[in-house]
């Protein structure tokens, strides 16, 4: 963007070859904002803005990551919202029963475990390296607190809750929640779905001049 007029996949990498964004990206004149739609799981990765203004030139930097997720599991998940700073608690809204154990996991990463009165926070060693003493848990609900939240806690979050038979000594997965979590900061990362086509919008805040 230069003014008024503006410029989308001038690259060939961009609108040929493998043709990766051809016919899927918009730009915002008055925000700067990018809007690529019709996402799909190629294309998660790092996006950079680079603003020049005279001679001073600036970047900002936005990380995507695609979750693919079927119809069904997106009807049973629960969307949270969060301002990056902030808490955030992931209620399961289940009965904690004595011989339950609850798991919590982050795209495949241990994050919490209750077994009864006993609890594990981040005991794997990515989770100590992403949260940092950030979590928490209620061990009367089973629910996962996320303090400080970062835009790096935007992802899905997954509860595992298991029966244990005590004559049997068996485990068994009796039910799972699924949450949603957006983290939004200075600069957002909108997720929109306009009936089969969905879209993100790399926004940024302040006005273009």
């Amino acid at each position: 963007i230069n003014g008024d007029p503006s410029k989308t996949c001038t690259d060939v990498k961009c609108k040929g070859g493998d043709e990766r964004f051809k016919g899927r990206l918009k730009l915002d004149n008055q925000t700067g904002s990018l809007t690529i739609t019709n996402i799909t799981d190629t294309d998660a990765g790092e996006y950079k803005l680079l603003i020049t203004r005279g001679n001073i030139d600036s970047e900002n930097i936005f990380s995507v990551t695609i979750h693919v997720v079927s119809a069904a599991e997106r009807e049973k998940m629960k969307k949270k919202s969060v301002l990056e700073g902030e808490s955030v608690t992931l209620d399961p809204g289940v009965t904690k029963k004595t011989n339950d154990v609850m798991t919590w996991f982050s795209d495949d990463t241990l994050l919490a475990e209750i077994t009864g009165d006993q609890s594990k926070i981040c005991t794997d060693v990515q989770c100590k390296e992403r949260f940092r003493d950030r979590l928490k848990l209620d061990h009367q609900t089973g629910s996962l607190i996320i303090t400080n939240t970062r835009n790096t806690d935007t992802g899905e979050y997954k509860l595992q809750i298991n029966s244990i038979s005590l004559r049997r000594r068996r485990r068994s997965i009796s039910s799972e929640k699924r949450f949603e979590v957006t983290v939004v900061g200075e600069y957002d990362l909108v997720r929109q779905a306009f009936g089969r086509e969905n879209s993100i919008t790399l926004e940024y805040k302040d006005k273009m001049v």
